[in-house]
């Protein structure tokens, strides 16, 4: 089973970054640059795991989350949030809002690629 992965992020770098990372390690991953945008594609083909920043325009990070986790279908995917920021109260307040893990840019693309594979239950 391939993993569908969904990123989310206003930087083109970034998003360009990983989704190359991604189908690198034999993922698909569907792009969105910003949270409104994330949660239409969230909504249209669910995928196997979130990867969403915080800051963004039109729907931050933590409204993804709280619009994911507020919905009917596929709640309990995880989702990584993947940001510059670091301080321990943001980082709670995705915990709390539904996070299920955290990632400081710049990222290491063998780090996350182990991240997506141990939150989705993968092999490799």
């Amino acid at each position: 089973m391939t993993i569908k992965v969904l990123a989310i992020d206003d930087s083109r770098t970034i998003r360009s970054l990983v989704h190359k990372v991604m189908v690198d390690a034999g993922f698909t991953c569907a792009l969105a640059d910003d949270g409104v945008q994330g949660v239409a594609k969230f909504k249209e083909d669910p995928p196997d795991v979130v990867i969403t920043d915080l800051n963004m325009p039109n729907m931050d990070g933590y409204g993804v989350i709280s619009a994911i986790r507020d919905g009917r279908i596929h709640r309990n995917v995880p989702i990584l949030v993947l940001t510059t920021e670091s301080a321990p109260h943001l980082k709670a307040r995705a915990r709390e809002a539904g996070a299920t893990g955290w990632i400081v840019k710049p990222f290491d693309d063998e780090a996350i690629i182990s991240v997506v594979r141990r939150v989705t239950g993968a092999k490799g």
